[in-house]
This record gives C-alpha cells, sequence and structure tokens, in this order.
C-alpha cells in the first residue's frame, strides 16, 4: 500500500522491491488506479523470456482487479501466422478495455517487436512497465537503444526490480533514462560514469584502456533516487527466517590460480583470450 501511493500518480517511478514483496501486484494496482481514472487504455509489459509468460499466465489474473474489462494478448516473436496475427489485432480494435501487451525483452534486439510496440504506443494512452529492469542496464545494447526510444510515447513509465544494481552503481543509468532523461541530470554514460565512479587508464597489449576501480559520491546518487523510487526489502515486511549459509572450498587449477591472482591485483584478466574485467580488485 505504502508503494502504491507513492507511484500512483506519478509519470516515472521504480520499484525496486526485493522477490516476493508484491511489486507486481503493486504494478498491476497501480494500472487499475489510473485506468479507473481514464488516464490510461495500455498497458505494455515487457520482461524477460524466461519471466514474462507468467505475467499472461499468473499476476494478470490473480492481480488485476476483476472488475477491469481488459484484453491481454501475449507477443510470440517466432509466431507469423495468421491466427496470431488477428489475436494481435485485436488490440487496436475500439472500445472501453484495457488494453495489455506482454513482450520479451529480447525480441527488442530486432526490428519487428519494437516496431510492434511503437504501433500499439501511438494507438492508446499506455503506461510501459520494464520488469527486471537490469536487462536495460547497458546503454550500448540494441535492446536499450530501442526501448528508451519508445520511453518518448508513453504517458507514464515503470521498473520493476529486487536488485537495481547488480555489478556496480553504473547499472542504474539505463534504467533511469528510460523513466526520464533528467531524473539523474545526466544525459550522457560517459558524464554519469565521471560524477560517481574513479576510472583507471591502463596498459593492456600497447593499448590503453579506462577500467572503471572505484566509487564516489554514491550517497548524492542516491538521494537522486529517492524522490521517483520505493525501496522495499523482504525483511521490512515478511516474517521470514535467517538464511543459513553453507561454505564450499574449490581447489583452484594453477591456470585458474594465475588468473585469479591477476584479476586481484589489476582487475582485468585474460581468458580464452578474451579481456575479463571486474569494477574492483577482488578481495581474499
Amino acid at each position: 500500500m505504502d508503494a502504491l501511493v507513492d507511484s500512483w500518480d506519478k509519470e516515472n517511478f521504480a520499484y525496486f522491491m526485493e522477490m516476493g514483496t508484491g511489486k507486481s501486484k503493486v504494478l498491476l494496482d497501480n494500472a487499475a488506479v489510473l485506468y479507473d481514472r481514464g488516464l490510461i487504455n495500455g498497458l505494455l509489459l515487457i520482461a524477460p523470456k524466461g519471466v514474462y509468460k507468467n505475467w499472461f499466465d499468473s499476476e494478470i489474473p490473480v492481480h488485476l482487479p476483476d472488475h477491469i474489462h481488459k484484453k491481454v494478448v501475449l507477443w510470440k516473436t517466432s509466431d507469423k501466422s495468421k491466427k496470431q496475427k488477428e489475436i494481435l489485432n485485436t488490440l487496436f480494435k475500439t472500445g472501453t478495455d484495457l488494453h495489455i501487451l506482454i513482450m520479451n525483452v529480447e525480441t527488442f534486439s530486432t526490428g519487428d517487436g519494437t516496431a510492434f510496440a511503437q504501433k500499439f504506443l501511438s494507438c492508446h494512452k499506455t503506461m510501459i512497465a520494464i520488469d527486471e529492469s537490469t536487462t536495460i542496464k547497458t546503454p550500448t545494447s540494441n535492446r536499450t537503444k530501442n526501448i528508451l526510444k519508445l520511453s518518448d510515447d508513453a504517458k507514464y513509465r515503470r521498473i520493476l526490480t529486487g536488485s537495481p544494481v547488480t555489478k556496480s552503481p553504473l547499472d542504474l543509468y539505463s534504467q533511469c533514462l528510460f523513466l526520464d532523461p533528467w531524473l539523474l541530470g545526466h544525459q550522457s554514460y560517459y558524464t554519469f560514469r565521471a560524477r560517481y565512479s574513479i576510472v583507471k587508464k591502463i596498459q593492456v597489449n600497447g593499448r590503453h584502456i579506462e577500467v572503471v576501480v572505484g566509487y564516489k559520491n554514491l550517497g548524492e546518487l542516491s538521494d537522486k533516487i529517492k524522490p521517483f523510487s520505493k525501496r522495499i526489502l523482504k525483511e521490512d515486511c515478511l516474517d521470514l527466517p535467517e538464511k543459513t549459509f553453507v561454505k564450499h572450498y574449490v581447489e583452484l587449477t594453477k591456470e585458474q590460480q594465475k588468473v585469479y591472482n591477476q584479476m586481484k591485483q589489476e582487475a582485468i584478466a585474460f581468458l580464452d583470450g578474451k579481456m575479463q574485467s571486474s569494477a574492483t580488485v577482488m578481495n581474499q
């Protein structure tokens, strides 16, 4: 309820809620409120391939209020049949239904899915929601670029993830850029990186490359995110026992030990001829 109250009328919002704390329900309740008030009549849900069918099979049937008349269509990348085209076209029939299109994030790496999503957005007053939004954390990937282009055509934007930072605080840039380019005050990834990370130039095979070796100004970054996000941990709302950890010891081969030591000392190593990098050096 706190998350819904904080977010329902915001154009941009991030549900940084751990698994099991109800972010799917909050998102659908939010869409329901906006639909009931006549502010949206379309919902574009984007989720990873292994998750997106759950919205169709479980989340929407269970959590979307029964009084809402809806038309729900699941995008099937490989299905080009006439029947599937007819199903997709039902999303463009006039009426008072809430039109819901569920797409897997991987399809935005190509043109077909992106073009259809663009058509859907142009025909409806829409909310776009990205489940497991770290799937768009890489600014240079095609799917991130295509989804960012779509964001301007939505009235409302939401991102959902229990772990907004998977490897480094820089993961936040594209996720927040999707919501609004001005939320973090940086429209360039490189100015964002310069503000919040420590970059070191190193020489590898005769080339100079930049490697992130640490972070800075993280308190400032946290303060910037708070106004448009809600962070909820399992421990805040669920009665669960403490986790039990079991250590497993693994003996490294000589080659593995060599790579490990190189990564530990330089935050960079070569594996099968390819460079692997880490944001920080490894602790023993």
